[in-house]
């Protein structure tokens, strides 16, 4: 009995949980995500943005510890759709990336810029970033390398 007298309430939190708002908390159309596989194979003709990298990995080669370096990583949009790089995360809190926010037409061209702090490392150092885009595959790593010494 007691159940039934807390019934409307419950009834009236599941149905503010369920939200109902139309906001995505992203400033992109939902066009902007297309998935051209399907049961039947790929699907050639869906329009689709594709990210080509000039290079993936670079070296720096000796450095000094507590040095901080950047190398900017070039890159065009191969594709027929406009690119969007969602985001990048790397392997290490000493890493971080700068990445083009917003739309990236098709030809279009851009940089994915990659800073390493070598601060408290030493020896042979090897980084990933990982580089979150609406293309097809959907990730891409970059790589960079250091040798750290004193």
């Amino acid at each position: 009995m007691r159940l039934i007298k807390y019934l409307p309430l419950l009834a009236v939190l599941m149905l503010a949980a369920c939200g109902g708002g139309t906001d995505t908390g992203s400033d992109f159309d939902v066009d902007l995500i297309n998935n051209p596989n399907t049961a039947d194979g790929y699907d050639q003709s869906a329009r689709m943005p594709a990210i080509a990298f000039d290079k993936e990995m670079h070296d720096f080669g000796r450095i000094t510890q507590g040095e901080s370096i950047s190398y900017s990583f070039h890159f065009r949009n191969t594709g027929n759709a406009d690119l969007v790089i969602s985001g990048c995360s790397a392997t290490c809190g000493c890493t971080v990336a700068d990445y083009p926010r917003g739309r990236i037409a098709p030809g279009k061209e851009g940089y994915v810029t990659v800073s390493f702090n070598s601060q408290g490392k030493v020896g042979m150092q090897y980084q990933e970033v990982t580089v979150n885009t609406n293309a097809q595959p959907g990730r891409n790593i970059l790589k960079i390398t250091a040798q750290v010494g004193y």
